[in-house]
């Protein structure tokens, strides 16, 4: 990365191009390409807005691959367009709460990724329904696969329902939340390794 700020720290300049980095190693996490997730890293470390050309000298990454990266952000939304008076260059900046860019993040990897899935999956069970009677095999292989979308719907059911609730002022409800979920984990505890052979007591 280069170095475009010269009134900042050695310190400042370190911090910034590590975090810049990590955000951009955690991009296949957020099924995003790497150049994107340190676009919106940069824009998230900066207090003040960004245009492309100190986006690009920045990263120094290339004019089409900013631009193309820049509209993937704002389609998902974790940056906004800016406009300054008497200026006719576009600037960026980031969503700068967290709770709302883990909860666009959590939306638009089930839209794009576990809603198709879910789609896809309901088109293979139509392939069931097309032959008047099926084999046990056939049979049980359905059975699966509809467990396995009455899952996914489910999880986007709750995903749904959770994400309007994932922001700091229900911080104190979201804990009470997970510690509910600890206790009944602590309570039930984990499954018995079944490859473990009995214990037999004297």
């Amino acid at each position: 990365m280069k170095r475009v700020n010269e009134s900042r720290s050695q310190t400042h300049e370190e911090a910034l191009e590590q975090f810049i980095l990590l955000w951009g190693e955690m991009a296949s996490a957020w099924g995003i390409n790497k150049t994107m997730a340190q676009i919106h890293a940069l824009l998230y470390a900066e207090s003040d807005p960004l245009d492309t050309d100190a986006i690009m000298d920045q990263l120094d990454i290339s004019r089409g691959n900013a631009n193309m990266n820049l509209r993937n952000l704002l389609q998902w939304q974790l940056i906004h367009k800016v406009h300054f008076k008497g200026n006719r260059k576009d600037f960026y900046t980031a969503e700068k709460d967290v709770w709302n860019i883990v909860s666009t993040i959590i939306r638009e990897r089930q839209q794009r990724e576990v809603a198709p899935i879910r789609q896809n999956l309901n088109k293979t069970l139509d392939l069931f329904e097309e032959k008047e009677s099926l084999s046990e095999e056939e049979q049980n292989f359905r059975e699966r696969i509809e467990k396995f979308t009455e899952f996914l719907e489910m999880f986007e059911r709750f995903t749904e329902a959770l994400l309007p609730y994932i922001n700091k002022k229900n911080l104190k409800f979201l804990k009470h939340l997970v510690k509910l979920a600890e206790m009944k984990h602590s309570i039930t505890g984990p499954k018995p390794d079944s490859s473990s052979p009995p214990q037999h007591h004297e």
